[in-house]
């Protein structure tokens, strides 16, 4: 099985996570995307919703799709979520036939020297990176390749979304319809999230 893994807060998950995650499918030679929503990320600020509202959402939008799965690695084991840590327990559960696959932004990639273990890290992974900024130099990470990092960048038209917007709209009582799926919206209300 050839798998590809997607770390990230997901607070919440929104459209443009699971476009990038149908575009990884479809393109590259993928059996499985393993969304894993961190417990405590490292490099984000740790104001937000609890980790099980954010694990729940990620099950309820990734269910219509058999080759989408959710792991709860990083919220059972807790503390700061460091991707090296994840990687070494999961490449002993899943025995993948070649070296992980990992969904990264541009944004996140340019800032991988400075993660946990990055230099073990590299050898561990190859990253497929999405578009997350206008106007968007490919010259601009090349020297990571360089560096050891094995990469590729996907050919995905950038679309601006992000969790804080979202969150600022639902604050506001503005419709996010367009941006998260239905479960995810209906869920949010259920419990009240982001209203503060």
């Amino acid at each position: 099985m050839e798998y590809c893994l997607f770390q990230g807060t997901f607070n919440p998950i929104h459209n443009a996570h699971i476009r990038v995650a149908e575009y990884v499918l479809k393109t590259f030679d993928i059996d499985k995307v393993i969304f894993i929503p961190s417990f405590i990320p490292p490099h984000k600020d740790p104001n937000i919703v609890d980790a099980h509202h954010r694990l729940n959402m990620v099950k309820l939008t990734t269910r219509y799709n058999d080759k989408f799965e959710v792991s709860d690695i990083e919220i059972k084991r807790g503390g700061i979520s460091y991707t090296y840590l994840t990687i070494l327990e999961l490449s002993k559960i899943l025995k993948p036939e070649s070296r992980l696959k990992f969904i990264i932004g541009t944004d996140a990639f340019k800032q991988i020297e400075t993660w946990y273990e990055t230099e073990k890290l590299k050898t561990m992974l190859d990253f497929i990176v999405f578009i997350r900024e206008d106007n968007f130099d490919e010259t601009s990470i090349e020297y990571l390749k360089e560096k050891g990092y094995n990469y590729q960048v996907m050919k995905l038209d950038y679309k601006d979304i992000s969790s804080t917007e979202i969150r600022e709209k639902i604050k506001y009582n503005q419709s996010v319809a367009d941006l998260i799926s239905k479960e995810t919206e209906e869920y949010i209300k259920k419990y009240e999230l982001y209203k503060n």
